[in-house]
Formats: C-alpha cells, sequence, structure tokens
C-alpha cells in the first residue's frame, strides 16, 4: 500500500516539475531521492520507510545533508543499513552531491552512465555490496573525484585506462572484486595517490614501473593477484610508503635493497612468492618503525642477518618456507617488541637459541621443521606468560623431557612437538591448558604412566579439535575416560603406541570425531558397536591389531 502511495507521489512530483525542467532545484533532488526510494525492495530497519516522505523537508530526511548556501543535496550517506535494491538513473540528478556512501549494503546491479552527472562529486563508496558488470570507464569524467572505494563487489573487466585523468585521486580501492589484465601504466600519473587497493582480483602482467613516481604513496596493496616479473627497483623511492604488500603472486627475482631503505615503512609483505637471493646485512638500517617483515614461503637463502635486531619496534617476522641456512642469530633477543616468531621450513641448524623464550611479549613461536637441537628451556613458559601457539615439531635433534614450566602457558592453544626425540612421561599437567585446541606429541620416545592417565587429564581441555600422540611406546590401554575428552574433538591419532586391550565403548560419545586412527596397536576384542553413534566419522583405521 505504502508503495503504491509513493509512486503516486512521485508521479505527482514529476508532473509538477515538469515546468522547471531548463534547471534543478531542491525539488529535483527530492525526485531523485524518490525514485532511489522506489528502487529499495528491502529496508529491514525502516530506515527510508520512516524519514523519507514527502511531508518532511528533504534536508531532514535521514542520511542527507544540504549546503546552507544553495539548500540542495550535498551529502548522502546510507551505509550499514542493510538496503537491498539498486540505482536508478534518475540518481544522476543530484547534480550538487559531493560525498556519497553507499557502503556495507545489499546493492545490486550495474552503476548507471548518468552518474557521470556528479561532476562535483569527491567521495564515493560503494563497498560491500553486489555491484557488477565491468568498471566503468566514465570514472574518469569525475575529475573533483579524491575517495573511490569499490572493494568488496562483483565488479568485472578490467581498471580504465581513463582512472588517469582523475589526477585529484588520493584513494582507490577495488580490492575483492574479479578485475583482470594488467595495471595500467597511466596510474603512475596519479601524483596525489596515497592509497592504491587491488588486493584479491585476478590481474596479470608486471607491477607497472610507473607506480614509482607516485611519490605521495603511503599504502600499496596488490597481494592475491597473478603479477609476474621482479619487484621494480624505483619501488624504493617512495619514501612515504607505510604499508607494501605483494603476498600471494608470481614475482621472481631478488628483493630490491632500496625497499630496505624507506624510513617511514611499518610493513613490508613478500609472502607467496618466488623471491630468490638473500637478505642484505644492513636490513633493518633503515627501517627504524618497521613492524612487520612476512618473506615467508620464497626462494630466499643465506643467513639470517644478525642486524635484524636494529629493528627495534618489530612484531611480526614470518621467514618461514624458503632456503635460510645457519645459526638462529642470538640477537634476536633484542626484538623485545616481538610478538610472532615465525622461521620453520628452513635450515636453521645449531643450538636452540634459550634467547627467544625471554621474549616475554611473544604469542607465537615456529621453529618447526629445521635442524635445530637441544632441549626445551625448563623455566620456558615463566618467561612466555602470552604464548598461544608453539610449534618446535620435525627439529630432528629436540631431547629431553616436556617441562613442568609449560603448564604455566595459560594462554596455550596450539603445542606441536611431534617427530623429535623427546622422552620420559607425558605429563598430566598439560591438563591445566585449558585453552588447547591442537596437541601433536607424534613421532617421539615419550611414555605414559599405567592407565595412560594423561588423556584423563586432558579432559579437561574442553577446546580440543586436533590430539596426536602415534608412534610413541604407550604400552597400556585406552581408558574409558578418553570418551570425556572434548565433545568438539575431529581429530584422534593413536596409531603404533603398542596400546593394549579393547577399544572402550565410551569412544562413542566423541560426537564431532571425523578421523579416529588406531592402527599398528596390539588391540583385542570386539570394535564396538557404539562407533556408530559418530555419525561424523569419515575415516576409521583399525588395520594391523587383533581386533
Amino acid at each position: 500500500m505504502e508503495k503504491a502511495f509513493t509512486f503516486f507521489l512521485l508521479t505527482l512530483f514529476l508532473h509538477m516539475a515538469s515546468s522547471v525542467m531548463t534547471q534543478t532545484n531542491i525539488t529535483t533532488d527530492q525526485l531523485a531521492l524518490l525514485s532511489l526510494k522506489s528502487q529499495i525492495i528491502s529496508d529491514p530497519f525502516h530506515f527510508l520507510d520512516k524519514s523519507w516522505s514527502p511531508a518532511i523537508f528533504v534536508c531532514h530526511w535521514v542520511g542527507v545533508t544540504c549546503g546552507s548556501r544553495h539548500r540542495r543535496v550535498m551529502s548522502l550517506n546510507l551505509s550499514n543499513m542493510a538496503l537491498t535494491g539498486k540505482i536508478p538513473r534518475e540518481f544522476g540528478n543530484l547534480s550538487f552531491l559531493v560525498s556519497l556512501d553507499l557502503g556495507s549494503n545489499n546493492f545490486q546491479g550495474n552503476l548507471p552512465q548518468e552518474m557521470t552527472s556528479l561532476r562535483r562529486l569527491k567521495f564515493l563508496d560503494l563497498s560491500f555490496n553486489n555491484f557488477r558488470g565491468e568498471v566503468p570507464s566514465w570514472f574518469g569524467l569525475l575529475h573533483q573525484l579524491q575517495f573511490l572505494n569499490l572493494g568488496n563487489n562483483s565488479f568485472t573487466g578490467s581498471i580504465p585506462s581513463s582512472f588517469s585523468n582523475i589526477s585529484k585521486l588520493e584513494t582507490l580501492n577495488m580490492k575483492f572484486n574479479s578485475i583482470e589484465g594488467q595495471i595500467p601504466k597511466g596510474i603512475g600519473s596519479l601524483i596525489n595517490l596515497r592509497v592504491l587497493n587491488l588486493k584479491s582480483n585476478k590481474l596479470v602482467g608486471f607491477i607497472p614501473m610507473s607506480l614509482s613516481h607516485v611519490s605521495r604513496l603511503e599504502i600499496l596493496e596488490i597481494s592475491y593477484n597473478s603479477l609476474q616479473g621482479n619487484i621494480p627497483e624505483g619501488i624504493g623511492n617512495l619514501h612515504n610508503m607505510k604499508v607494501l604488500s605483494l603476498q600471494v603472486n608470481q614475482l621472481t627475482g631478488s628483493i630490491p635493497f632500496t625497499v630496505f631503505n624507506i624510513s617511514r615503512i611499518e610493513n613490508i609483505a613478500f609472502t607467496e612468492n618466488s623471491l630468490s637471493g638473500s637478505l642484505p646485512n644492513g636490513l633493518c638500517n633503515g627501517l627504524p618503525i618497521l613492524k612487520g617483515l612476512y618473506l615467508s614461503t620464497n626462494k630466499l637463502h643465506g643467513h639470517m642477518p644478525a642486524r635484524l635486531s636494529n629493528c627495534s619496534q618489530l612484531q611480526l617476522l614470518s621467514l618461514s618456507e624458503n632456503d635460510l641456512t645457519g645459526e638462529i642469530p642470538k640477537e634476536i633477543r633484542n626484538l623485545i617488541e616481538l610478538e610472532k616468531l615465525s622461521l620453520g621450513i628452513n635450515s636453521f641448524s645449531g643450538s636452540l637459541d634459550m634467547e627467544i623464550f625471554n621474549i616475554s611479549g611473544l604469542t607465537e613461536i615456529d621453529l618447526s621443521s629445521n635442524n635445530l637441537s637441544g632441549s626445551l628451556p625448563p623455566n620456558m613458559c615463566s618467561t612466555l606468560p602470552n604464548i598461544e601457539r608453539l610449534y618446535m615439531g620435525n627439529l630432528t635433534n629436540l631431547v629431553g623431557t616436556i617441562p613442568h614450566s609449560i603448564s604455566n602457558c595459560s594462554k596455550l592453544s596450539i603445542l606441536e612437538l611431534d617427530s623429535n626425540k623427546l622422552a620420559g612421561l607425558i605429563p598430566n599437567f598439560l591438563g591445566y591448558l585449558t585453552h588447547l585446541q591442537i596437541l601433536n606429541l607424534g613421532t617421539n620416545n615419550l611414555t605414559s604412566d599405567s592407565l595412560l592417565s594423561f588423556l584423563t587429564s586432558l579432559t579437561n581441555c574442553r577446546n580440543l579439535t586436533y590430539l596426536d600422540i602415534s608412534f610413541n611406546p604407550l604400552n597400556d590401554k585406552l581408558p574409558a575416560s578418553t570418551g570425556n575428552l572434548s565433545t568438539s574433538l575431529r581429530t584422534f591419532f593413536a596409531m603404533s603406541c603398542k596400546i593394549q586391550g579393547r577399544i572402550p565403548d565410551e569412544v562413542g560419545n566423541l560426537s564431532s570425531l571425523l578421523d579416529l586412527r588406531l592402527s599398528g596397536n596390539n588391540m583385542v576384542g570386539s570394535i564396538p558397536t557404539s562407533i556408530g553413534k559418530l555419525r561424523d566419522l569419515q575415516g576409521l583405521f583399525l588395520s594391523n591389531n587383533k581386533l
């Protein structure tokens, strides 16, 4: 009924406006907004239903701001209103519009070409909607634009070369779309550009060298594309750069040393490319405020520079999955702001550096799959009060026992110590780690006391989803308390552990179990019918037993 009334009023206003078609006025603006309202098919919070009425002066409508001089609509902010609909052609009649924010709604369809009439537009945010079609080339006619955000939509096609005409543009955000083709060289002429975000598209080709001329650029985010070739040397001349993120592309060659001289840079992220070469010894000499260095999953080789300790503000250091060799430099202890240290899957050698465990702010340590030797420090969790994730599997020569101080790691959610030479009892105090989600102790020389009581202690870990105790000489029976493990447990591996006796009926209580592997033990009796209650079970491995 209300939509029919709105349509009647819209028809009436169109008739009234026909005599003044030679000029636009506030009535024109009102008609354009009513046309928009007529295209809204869902307004769950009734923002427009309650406010956008001809009985109320248009400048008082929700989201509408008028200029004090001309009394024309200058700003329209409908962001985060959960609106569903399309933009009508009449929208182009809002000729005084300077700012338009439709972000975080469910607008759909193509953008009408009539929006080219919005020549005063400086701010345009259409992000987090379902707009589709090719990115309009007519954006290049909006010469006053300073901020353009098309992120998180379904735009296709290529980046129009006409964008180079928007000389005042400071922010260009087109992340999370399906944009193809190359980054046009003309973007290098946007001398006022500060933010360029093209993350998660389908871009190919090279990073244009012309980008090195955009001297005011502060954020360059072009991760998750299919860009190839080298990182242009001239990128290091962008002295205002704060964030340089080129992750998950197909970049090759070495990292230009000039990048490590951008004194204002806070984050360098080149993860998952095919970059080669070594890290320069003076890596951190020109990076006084660097907070994040992400170079994992590349082909970097050589030693880890001791002078990394000069990056005194570093919080996140990720060098995992490369070909780095030599010892982990002891100077790393000087990185007192460090929160995440990821050095896994390299060829680091030497003794396990105890200094790492004295960096009190660490929440994650990954030293897995290296050639480090030694034992876990007896007081390791006394100095790591915030540790949440500890990856120390496959270190080849990690010996000794699991220290009692691990029980002080009260925030620990991931503990991986698999494929080492740890011995002694699996301690019952692991049950104090009530936030534990993943526990991997597989392939060691660990034992247990009678009745595998550590399993009973783990029933306190109500968030446990993954448990692997395989290839340890446990030499006892699975207790009935195994069925009291977390109802969130999805993976339980206990292969080749010399486990004896029957499979307890209580295993059927593990309602979320997806994968149960008890192969290669000495278990006897019948397979309990209670396993039939495990409705989500996808893998059941019981071979090489006496069942």
